[in-house]
């Protein structure tokens, strides 16, 4: 995939989360969770933009192991977030969001196996 199509991608999760939580009360509970999954979000789509600027294929692999982490507690404040509301925009946001962790997957694996066989 294309890495300025991937980063749009990463940008576009962080704007709808932060349209999505707008909507949400404001009860404290949601402001604790409304502050992780903005910061994740928009964490993992800052670390995807470094990554793309990698010195190596180890710091590469390396900085995308960050941008799978901080996606994937993206997942889980969504997770949670499902758990305590029944927005309809959730299911589709966690669908994004396991589409963006499986393509950092696969190219953590692609990197890392290039990196192996030279």
């Amino acid at each position: 995939m294309d890495k300025y199509i991937l980063s749009e991608r990463f940008v576009s999760l962080s704007l709808s989360l932060i349209s999505l939580y707008k909507t949400l009360p404001a009860e404290y509970e949601f402001e604790v969770i409304k502050k992780q999954i903005v910061r994740s979000s928009m964490s993992a789509g800052a670390n995807y933009r470094a990554a793309c600027r990698a010195k190596s294929t180890a710091d590469f692999i390396y900085k995308l192991k960050v941008v799978l982490e901080e996606i994937d507690e993206t997942l889980y404040w969504l997770e949670i977030t499902e758990r305590i509301s029944s927005h309809e925009l959730l299911k589709d946001l966690q669908k994004e969001t396991n589409e963006l962790i499986a393509i950092i997957v696969a190219a953590i694996n692609t990197s890392s196996n290039r990196s192996s066989k030279s």
